[in-house]
């Protein structure tokens, strides 16, 4: 997996400084630092830490990403709650990508719980 020289995530840290550490076994402090390495592991092809973040009662067997996404931008509008007095918050976000040549936009207000002591992705509502 490549390594960018920012990070994807949108923070202008650079990515070995930012969502490097959680891919690589970091707990998030926060739903959306969690919310941010995830998109930043879709954006890298990183799906062990998009398994292990989701929360056990929704999360999937596997992941297939698909190869012709290209993820291209993450905006986030909104958070609730989701800090370490919470145990729950939401992230309401805008991520941009192309499908093959089309650009296009994923509107979603994701929801997490601590699962464990740790934040975990549960779902999202469009």
């Amino acid at each position: 997996m490549p390594r960018p020289r920012t990070c994807p995530c949108g923070h202008p840290r650079p990515y070995t400084g930012c969502c490097a550490p959680l891919h690589n076994g970091r707990p998030a402090a926060t739903a959306e630092e969690l919310m941010r390495s995830r998109y930043t592991a879709y954006a890298l092809g990183h799906t062990p830490h998009l398994l292990r973040t989701w929360h056990p009662r929704t999360r999937p067997a596997h992941i297939d990403l698909d190869p012709r996404t290209h993820w291209t931008g993450l905006n986030i509008h909104t958070t609730t709650g989701g800090t370490a007095f919470h145990t729950e918050g939401t992230v309401d976000f805008t991520a941009h990508y192309l499908d093959g040549p089309l650009p296009l936009t994923l509107r979603e207000n994701s929801r997490f719980l601590r699962h464990h002591g740790h934040w975990t992705y549960l779902d999202a509502h469009p």
